[in-house]
């Protein structure tokens, strides 16, 4: 456990870069902090730092050893916490990621259930594109992550439970120019800014052969609620799976563009999970009350 403790207190030190606010963060004073760092370069034989008068950087060797030591840290993390909740679901922890769309609408809802059954159980949640989670994933920052599978299909690295697809949609404001017309066509579209989270290459052509661009996308976010606001407050138009905007659609909050929408640009979401790991009880769980929730909303 004096490793771990050292990998921490130098995690630490790496992300604060100043010994004295890293010394504050891990509960220490200055010199023990110090003593600590010197002893895991002893250990490992090389310097970590460079020592300047007003902060540290780290060597070539810092940077290697820090990111092992963020995965042996996460790592033990999930161990401890699969280990708590082996008999109940009454404590631990459960580390999750998102994509945009799934966690406009269906995380939400299976985490709301999990939550009420299971309130002791502490829930973080990471909210980032496919590429980014399932890094984190393989770095054991996280158990399991839900999001667009497209691109990961394949990875001997990964699980993946594949969930419904939902058609996808062009959406806009109520009152935008274009719902006056009967179907939406190309040069339509092209008088308009597009606007969606990252796309997958399948996607991407799709959307790009509709609007008549090789780079559809005038803005780029990968946060939904976001492209829900800006949508909502002008003429840009944006694109989403049909469940996670159905809500907003029937309350007359935003509206759907008649265009012949490619069935590529359809939703493909997936429960992916580490392939050489066991899920913890909490994570078993909560991928159940995913499955369970995504079947609940009523065929398009």
């Amino acid at each position: 456990m004096n490793d771990l403790r050292q990998l921490r207190h130098f995690v630490a030190l790496a992300e604060h870069g100043h010994f004295a606010r890293a010394a504050e963060a891990v509960n220490l004073s200055q010199p023990a902090l110090s003593r600590s760092i010197q002893a895991l370069e002893a250990s490992l034989g090389c310097a970590l730092l460079d020592r300047g008068p007003r902060q540290v950087n780290l060597t070539a060797h810092g940077r290697l050893v820090l990111e092992h030591a963020r995965r042996l840290l996460d790592g033990n993390r999930a161990l401890r916490s699969a280990v708590t909740q082996l008999d109940n679901l009454d404590s631990g922890e459960l580390r999750l990621g998102a994509g945009p769309y799934p966690a406009a609408r269906l995380v939400p809802r299976a985490l709301g259930r999990f939550a009420s059954r299971h309130p002791g159980v502490r829930v973080q949640l990471s909210l980032e594109n496919w590429h980014s989670l399932r890094q984190r994933l393989l770095d054991d920052a996280i158990e399991l992550f839900v999001a667009d599978i497209r691109e990961l299909e394949g990875d001997p690295l990964l699980e993946i439970l594949p969930l419904r697809r939902h058609p996808g949609t062009l959406f806009c404001r109520p009152g935008h120019p274009l719902l006056g017309q009967e179907q939406v066509q190309l040069p339509d579209l092209a008088r308009y800014a597009m606007a969606g989270t990252q796309l997958p290459a399948e996607v991407a052509r799709a959307i790009g052969t509709l609007s008549g661009s090789e780079r559809p996308l005038g803005i780029e976010c990968d946060n939904f609620m976001v492209l829900k606001a800006l949508v909502a407050e002008s003429e840009v138009i944006s694109m989403a799976p049909w469940d996670v905007v159905a809500e907003d659609v029937r309350a007359g909050r935003l509206a759907v563009l008649n265009t012949p929408v490619s069935p590529q640009t359809s939703s493909a979401y997936g429960v992916v999970s580490h392939a050489a790991r066991s899920l913890s009880p909490a994570a078993r769980a909560v991928r159940d009350l995913l499955v369970e929730e995504d079947s609940r909303f009523p065929s398009a």
